[in-house]
């Protein structure tokens, strides 16, 4: 259940910031691509945001790449 649910989380935050950047994930695949010299489609994009097989490494460069970075936060 948690893995659904942190599954999700991801796919709709990564397609929230997409809107909010107005990218579109082709663009996103493309400037992927160029910054880890591996070839993504927007096709394996997405599919690999919903198997949730994307790396924290590939997390992190998506995130530099919409302008934003990922920071870990100590519960209260």
């Amino acid at each position: 259940m948690y893995n659904t649910i942190m599954d999700n989380h991801v796919k709709k935050q990564i397609k929230i910031l997409l809107l909010q950047e107005d990218m579109l994930l082709k663009e996103l695949a493309s400037e992927l691509s160029k910054k880890t010299d591996k070839n993504y489609t927007p096709d394996s994009l997405s599919h690999k945001i919903a198997r949730n097989s994307i790396t924290y490494s590939e997390m992190v460069c998506i995130a530099d790449i919409l302008g934003y970075e990922i920071k870990f936060i100590k519960k209260q």
